[in-house]
């Protein structure tokens, strides 16, 4: 019920004894009252609260103003978006026509009031109108969690790493508890993160928590709600009372997560009800966070298991090989290189397939291997291409990728690039600089004609420098602004292979979102004989 002076009213009326006796039956109710006698009085007095924060709960408007009748006047206040929610009554001792109701109501007020009417019926309206403007106001805050609610589940499958997810669910229960929050996430390699109100000597405590936490889950699926009172658990972490758990774990050998939120929780139940579905997103969110930290150890694995470690020794070239896997905040990439010797010279290139997954670490793994196997018996870049183009259609009809292979002669600097999609090679003249080589051709994967190789002539001491998109590609950045500092960086660098690559790693390669691969070649002076077949 309301009153004891915690509501108050406007009332507004020109007529003295009016005023003052709406003013003492709403009084005797418990309510606050304001008393006013003009429309102009009554906008400047709602603006002033306004601004203040001291809104009133409720209007009370006479229909016969002299400045201007109770209907504007209400039209006017159900017009502004911050005085539209406090409920109007009219009364009129003069309008009392089915017509003058309907002007009032349709004018936007919660009820009228023809007088004389009694006092405990001018009481019971306004306690309608009250009660039904809290709950609206409890509707539209509880929409408002709600929305929230679904915000914060996005936000959680956006996170990135076990402490980035704990973080975002402490900042998402905040909201609902107004009190402290610590929600732990268990990470792949089985540590318990916790993210929120932690305080700095939790970190001691987070061993003993885990176990906890899995015992209070072991054997249960879903959300299961424990208090922990307050010896259990630091009570400046929760409060005095200690901790209310709500632990969700899925099917399956997981492990919980926690929403560790004070004992006792405004608007009990409902937000109980909300935290639980926040820990039942959150326990999702975490397992998709593991499945995804398994999946990019396994093809990061892959890729290191079938990359060379070192780089080979090639007669008449210096050779160095860099490969950095994405940050552990990207998915790894299907990036490769290879660089053999065959009967007609180096065969060296640099590959990429597209996409993003354990699949694309795959299908890289095959497409390295039948390149090696096509190379004991065919040596033409161009041929070797269309041929990985054909394997690439018949075995994985989804997959595309680049590919860029060249093939050097280091006796005579005789050089022929085949360029699947990829991004151009780069000529190092030993006298220095640094061009592009004009070699381009479609993706592997499409089906699509692949012209001839292109032919260029290597002198002593030039290099060839290969490198995959990751290293340079930025979002917002054109592509052509990328290729073009990443020429004049190459230009710029040490001679050596070896430098070479760690200079353009220093400059571009930065906790990438991409994988890098690079390889960088470097005619000797020397001249050496071609293996026998």
């Amino acid at each position: 019920m309301f009153g004891s002076w915690d509501t108050t009213v406007l009332v507004v009326d020109d007529v003295d004894a009016n005023r003052c006796a709406m003013g003492a039956v709403l009084s005797r109710a418990g309510h606050r009252v304001v008393p006013l006698a003009t429309a102009s009085a009554a906008l400047a007095e709602l603006d002033t609260r306004l601004r203040a924060g001291t809104l009133p709960d409720a209007a009370v408007l006479d229909v016969g103003l002299p400045d201007m009748d109770g209907f504007e006047l209400c039209r006017r206040l159900k017009a502004h978006p911050g005085i539209a929610p406090m409920p109007v009554v009219h009364f009129s001792a003069a309008s009392i026509t089915p017509r003058d109701r309907s002007r009032g109501l349709d004018a936007g007020a919660e009820a009228y009031l023809t007088v004389p009417v009694e006092p405990e019926e001018i009481q019971a309206v306004i306690r309608a109108a009250l009660r039904g403007a809290r709950l609206r106001e409890e509707s539209a805050a509880r929409a408002g969690r709600l929305s929230r609610l679904a915000e914060a589940t996005t936000a959680l499958h956006e996170a990135r790493c076990p402490q980035e997810l704990a973080d975002a669910a402490a900042a998402a229960a905040i909201p609902l508890t107004s009190g402290p929050v610590i929600a732990f996430v268990f990470g792949a390699d089985g540590l318990l993160h916790a993210g929120g109100a932690a305080r700095p000597g939790l970190t001691a405590e987070v061993p003993a928590l885990a176990v906890l936490l899995r015992r209070a889950m072991a054997g249960r699926t879903g959300v299961r709600s424990v208090l922990a009172p307050a010896p259990l658990w630091p009570a400046e972490l929760c409060g005095p009372e200690g901790a209310r758990l709500l632990l969700a774990r899925g099917p399956g050998d997981q492990p919980p997560v926690c929403l560790a939120v004070p004992a006792r929780l405004a608007r009990g139940r409902e937000t109980e009800a909300l935290l639980s579905r926040l820990a039942q997103s959150l326990a999702v969110a975490a397992e998709s966070l593991r499945t995804h930290a398994e999946e990019r150890h396994i093809a990061l694995t892959l890729q290191h298991s079938f990359l060379p470690h070192s780089a080979p020794r090639l007669p008449g070239a210096d050779i160095a090989l860099r490969y950095v896997p994405a940050s552990s905040r990207a998915e790894i990439g299907g990036d490769f290189y290879t660089a053999l010797t065959t009967p007609a010279g180096l065969l060296v290139g640099v590959g990429d397939v597209v996409g993003h997954s354990l699949e694309a670490a795959t299908v890289m793994v095959e497409l390295r291997h039948a390149l090696r196997a096509y190379a004991t018996d065919q040596h033409e870049p161009a041929a070797l291409v269309r041929r990985l183009d054909g394997m690439l259609q018949l075995y994985h009809p989804e997959a595309t990728a680049t590919l860029c292979l060249a093939l050097i002669d280091p006796a005579t600097g005789a050089a022929r690039i085949a360029n699947a999609g990829h991004l151009p090679p780069l000529l190092l003249p030993g006298r220095g600089g640094a061009r592009y080589v004009d070699s381009q051709g479609p993706l592997l994967g499409l089906g699509l004609p692949h012209p001839p190789s292109t032919r260029i002539q290597l002198e002593p001491h030039d290099g060839l420098l290969m490198v995959t998109d990751g290293l340079i590609e930025r979002r917002g950045t054109d592509l052509d602004v990328s290729l073009e500092l990443l020429r004049r960086a190459a230009a710029a660098a040490p001679a050596g292979t070896g430098a070479l690559c760690d200079s353009l790693l220093a400059r571009f390669g930065g906790d990438p979102d991409d994988d890098v691969a690079l390889l960088a070649l470097r005619l000797s002076a020397g001249r050496w004989s071609s293996p026998s077949k």
